[in-house]
């Protein structure tokens, strides 16, 4: 009976996806900054909505193909849903094939129903990734300066406000781990939140139908880029319907001017969301090149 019950529990570990060993609760104790509510997370094709208990899936290079470099991903999806399947999942595991340990970052969504301030909340999670990742890089065979964030359309959004707000800490860091990405990569980014460039139903949202200036100022994040912002990889296609090209651009300039080491490319066609539709080694290889090449560690 014994060995039958060993039988089994291996070829349960035997039949797991490739490359996903663990699901991460990104916090141990009370998820901060949330209140109690009747949200309930839901998941249809591949996506969550209603995310209120936020995770981390890691997916690790075979033993021995390890470069060292990681990436947090952030999906997209509006800051209505996570696109978790199509941009999380699927993106990590091309990194891991080609040796780059990634983790997919299921992060709480904004609501004024579950959160006391719904504009920090999916940042402390991005935020609280980064120190996981960091604070357990050498079990996980990671350079802690070789961790890096990535983000998809509002995913985008997030993954650039975590590269332009790493020095104020919106959750507890006791251990001072750092918290600054070591580069950034953005596909079809929402950066912006100026009323001329934003995705209106993210900054919706994230920061509500009427929002300060204030407000839209600090979450335009081409208008925070420092000379000490991460190094960054974008890429879009011109003919974006959803997420205006403009938000790329603005933000590559900034980067630029700033003397940030910054990558852009951009297809003529493409629309939003051509990960979905292109062959994957066909925009992620530039990428996984650039991670390798390590250029962005000059900076």
């Amino acid at each position: 009976m014994k060995t039958i019950k060993i039988v089994v529990v291996l070829l349960l570990l035997l039949s797991l996806p490739a490359g996903a060993q663990e699901i991460i609760d990104l916090y141990r104790g009370a998820i901060p900054n949330s209140k109690q509510s009747e949200v309930k997370e839901g998941e249809r094709s591949g996506m969550f909505s209603g995310v209120t208990k936020p995770t981390l899936e890691s997916f690790l290079p075979e033993k021995g193909r390890s470069t060292g470099a990681a990436v947090v991903i952030c999906p997209g999806g509006g800051y209505a849903v996570v696109v978790y399947q199509g941009e999380g999942v699927r993106t990590a595991k091309e990194f891991a094939k080609n040796g780059i340990a990634a983790f997919v970052l299921k992060y709480r969504l904004p609501s004024d129903s579950t959160m006391i301030d719904k504009t920090i909340g999916p940042l402390q999670d991005a935020q609280q990734a980064m120190t996981i990742v960091r604070e357990r890089a050498a079990e996980w065979g990671i350079d802690e300066h070789k961790v890096g964030i990535m983000g998809f359309s509002a995913g985008g959004h997030l993954a650039s406000t975590e590269a332009t707000h790493y020095d104020h800490a919106v959750i507890e860091n006791s251990k001072r781990t750092n918290i600054r990405p070591d580069f950034q990569i953005l596909v079809y980014p929402v950066v912006s939140m100026q009323d001329s460039l934003t995705h209106l139903g993210s900054r919706d949202n994230l920061l509500g139908k009427h929002p300060s200036k204030k407000e839209i100022d600090e979450y335009s994040n081409e208008l925070c880029v420092t000379g000490q912002t991460p190094p960054a990889y974008i890429i879009q296609a011109g003919d974006d319907k959803v997420v205006d090209v403009d938000n790329s651009i603005a933000y590559y300039e900034q980067l630029r001017h700033h003397n940030v080491f910054v990558e852009m490319h951009l297809y003529p066609k493409g629309n939003h969301g051509f990960v979905f539709f292109m062959p994957v080694d066909e925009w992620m290889i530039p990428i996984i090149t650039w991670v390798d090449k390590g250029q962005w560690k000059a900076k």
